[in-house]
């Protein structure tokens, strides 16, 4: 049992709790497991008070599942219901599944509204009725109107907590406003200004705000030149717009140009690991839904698919070899080479279509550039094979002891190593082109043409080379 005496009661010795690595230590979960399973709420309480919404929401990612719930409702109003959203999906749903709808209503009450429907969004329709049903008129009018808008897109992740002004008002008037008001959003940058429709002319950022004379009138002040994002806009498209513009907040207009809410830059830092997160996984062939969390069923099923497929073009390189059948019983070291000409392609085309997926997900690769790209990764197919032909050769004539062997092989690379940069770029940029997404489709398929091309070439110049027909 860990010693609580005062460790608890000061945020110095939070880190008395948390490994080197600077996550939760097995200690400090051994102490809580223990306290939940006694019910022990006053001491549980001391416990996780100090800690911040991501340290709670690690917390419950590292304890038993059946425990999770039952410790939200022993901690009351000490828990913050924003630690769900710093857990996986499934450890989420599984949460909200347990806790009594009326304990999910008090919570999300406290939340900032991008919070709430990022909790909201992934329930079924019935669930999320309820818990609005149960939310004040006002935050249930605002959450409903951010679901309403597309997955994945701006609205969903802006939060509708936000500071307007009119044109009119003097930084005096703005700043006794800011001071006087109870409900204003937990942390904000920038004071909007908008006219009597709601319709956005421009913002003031804090710091210009504080500095200005008091008699200064805000829209003498305003910038209208700043970057804005429609509530229909995907959420990357968002985060290309951050990382372009290098801006920590931007507001969200309706299609009238009428100000919605405000997406700020941990919103998208959020976005930019989701989304980076979705294009390793399909790099794989793994779903982008896949959590840690998951069941062994959950992940077989979802990782069938693209088994399925790599199976049947597995069969289709096999095929190939099936062309050269009695090449290869007169020769058996074209059996014991053949796939180390289809591996190294495959390892090169890998690299290419890496690069590929990646400058087509940040729209850094297109029509414009297309060509100069293939033509340098062709370029550098060309050098990489030259270069493994020459030493591949080499190793498989002294092996081997015929010099014939190593130059077949050789040639044989530097043909695989140019046909597998060719298909790692021209397979995403045409899979991109057909609206497939090129992260998810393009390992199978350029695996299929390295191992196809680099049988048939290798075994193919063989045949010709030693007269094996």
């Amino acid at each position: 049992m860990l010693d609580l005496d005062d460790q608890t009661k000061s945020a110095d010795r939070i880190l008395a709790f948390r490994n080197e690595d600077g996550d939760v230590s097995q200690a400090f979960v051994a102490a809580v497991v223990q306290a939940t399973e006694a019910g022990d709420a006053e001491q549980l309480r001391e416990l996780v008070r100090p800690f911040h919404e991501a340290d709670q929401g690690a917390l419950l990612e590292a304890l038993p599942s059946e425990l999770r719930a039952r410790l939200i409702g022993l901690l009351g109003d000490v828990f913050d219901f924003a630690a769900l959203t710093e857990v996986d999906d499934s450890t989420r749903e599984e949460i909200l599944d347990e806790l009594p709808t009326q304990t999910v209503i008090e919570g999300m009450k406290d939340l900032d509204s991008d919070d709430a429907v990022y909790i909201l969004e992934d329930l079924d329709k019935q669930d999320q009725d309820e818990i609005l049903e149960g939310l004040p008129a006002s935050e249930r009018v605002a959450l409903q109107k951010s679901l309403d808008y597309p997955e994945d897109s701006a609205g969903r992740l802006m939060q509708t907590e936000l500071v307007a002004a009119p044109p009119f008002w003097t930084v005096g008037q703005t700043l006794d406003h800011l001071h006087a008001s109870v409900d204003l959003p937990e942390s904000f940058y920038e004071v909007f200004v908008v006219d009597p429709g709601h319709r956005l002319l421009g913002q003031i950022f804090l710091d210009k705000l504080v500095r200005s004379p008091r008699g200064e009138r805000v829209d003498a002040l305003m910038s209208t030149d700043r970057r804005r994002v429609h509530a229909t806009d995907d959420q990357e498209q968002v985060a290309r717009l951050f990382e372009r513009y290098n801006l920590v907040s931007a507001p969200v207009v309706d299609e009238a140009e009428r100000l919605v809410g405000v997406v700020t830059i941990d919103d998208i830092v959020d976005v930019i690991q989701e989304e980076a997160d979705e294009d390793v996984k399909a790099l794989g062939g793994v779903s982008s839904e896949e959590e840690l969390s998951d069941t062994v069923g959950t992940i077989a099923r979802s990782r069938f698919v693209w088994l399925f497929v790599n199976l049947i073009t597995a069969f289709l390189a096999s095929a190939v070899l099936g062309l050269f059948e009695g090449q290869l019983q007169k020769m058996v070291a074209l059996a014991v080479l053949a796939p180390i000409v289809a591996s190294q392609g495959g390892n090169a085309a890998t690299q290419t279509m890496t690069v590929a997926v990646r400058a087509l997900a940040v729209r850094e690769l297109g029509a414009a550039n297309a060509f100069r790209v293939t033509l340098r990764e062709t370029f550098v197919g060309l050098v990489n094979g030259a270069g493994f032909g020459v030493l591949t050769g080499l190793a498989a004539a002294l092996w081997f002891k015929d010099w014939n062997l190593g130059v077949v092989i050789g040639v044989a690379m530097v043909v695989n190593l140019v046909a597998g940069a060719l298909g790692g770029i021209l397979i995403p940029l045409t899979l991109e082109k057909f609206g497939a997404d090129p992260a998810v489709s393009s390992g199978v398929f350029v695996t299929t043409v390295t191992d196809v091309v680099g049988f048939f070439a290798f075994l193919g110049i063989a045949t010709l080379w030693f007269g094996l027909g």
